[in-house]
């Protein structure tokens, strides 16, 4: 594992995927003690900042654009996160959250990307699409002023063993739309456990993912995870799961597209003639967990 200056968005590599939606077939737990609402002050004083990371002019225009699909203000309240802590953000993809929790984290928190290391991947057409996606992403934001960027750090794991920070150093994990890809290569139930160590006890995990209607094999290919799949996954690393939000759902994604996930936007894998037709969709169906690690 490698620490390194942030220094570049990770270009639209890592994930191609897209969405949000629907609600969950069962009731929510309730939240817990280990799960602390702010105080209203530094609520307010977390959301008002929030708002105005979201408006900075740094953001991509069509990174913004999404805001209406991926609901970042509404997610990231969800999962409890503010301005002090630090928060490992899970293979970034193109860098649409990186625009907003780096510096929104910069002055009292840490930001840190966990991107996978080139030197663990076996065939070389891996280790260069990882290479590539890790130098964009430095390069990129050496070019950004300190006061978005500066304080931000990347972590290189090896996905068959991951690591991501010291254990017990971080007060949050966040992963967005990552399950599919972790069980179609096997490492799904090392990551989760991963994550268990990196966080300090009473740390909160956040997972958006595709959301499917029913339990699907591992290798399906869609990109689509059954809810309680991805319980199972993290409950099974000693995770509790404390609250489940429909702020993703999409009703709308009737999920039997030709190309899975990505016939929708903002991948849009399809004929020309039925751009009309996703285009109403939108973005896919996400379900939005927050687990937590008991103290």
């Amino acid at each position: 594992m490698k620490r390194t200056l942030l220094a570049a968005l990770l270009p639209a590599l890592l994930v191609a995927c897209a969405a949000e939606n629907e609600a969950p077939a069962t009731a929510a737990p309730a939240a817990t003690a280990e799960t602390p609402t702010p105080a209203p002050d530094a609520a307010m004083d977390s959301a008002a900042e929030l708002d105005r990371v979201l408006a900075g002019d740094w953001r991509t225009p069509e990174f913004a654009a999404r805001d209406r699909y991926r609901h970042p203000k509404e997610t990231l309240s969800f999962f409890g996160i503010t301005p002090d802590m630090t928060v490992v953000e899970i293979t970034p993809g193109g860098g649409w959250y990186t625009e907003i929790l780096a510096p929104y984290l910069r002055g009292a928190g840490t930001y840190v990307a966990a991107v996978v290391d080139p030197a663990s991947q076996e065939e070389e057409r891996s280790r260069d699409y990882y290479a590539r996606a890790r130098d964009g992403l430095r390069e990129r934001l050496g070019g950004e002023p300190t006061e978005v960027y500066g304080g931000a750090t990347l972590v290189e794991y090896d996905p068959a063993a991951p690591r991501f920070g010291e254990d017990g150093s971080a007060d949050a994990v966040l992963t967005f739309r990552n399950v599919h890809n972790w069980m179609g290569n096997g490492t799904a139930e090392g990551m989760f456990r991963g994550f268990f160590e990196v966080l300090k006890p009473g740390g909160v995990l956040g997972v958006v993912e595709h959301r499917a209607d029913r339990e699907l094999p591992a290798d399906d290919g869609s990109g689509y995870v059954a809810e309680q799949t991805v319980i199972a996954l993290a409950e099974g690393a000693g995770f509790r799961l404390v609250d489940r939000s429909d702020v993703n759902a999409n009703r709308d994604d009737t999920k039997d597209h030709p190309n899975g996930v990505w016939t929708l936007p903002p991948s849009n894998n399809h004929d020309e003639a039925d751009a009309d037709k996703y285009a109403a969709i939108g973005e896919s169906d996400r379900m939005t967990l927050r687990f937590v690690k008991p103290e």
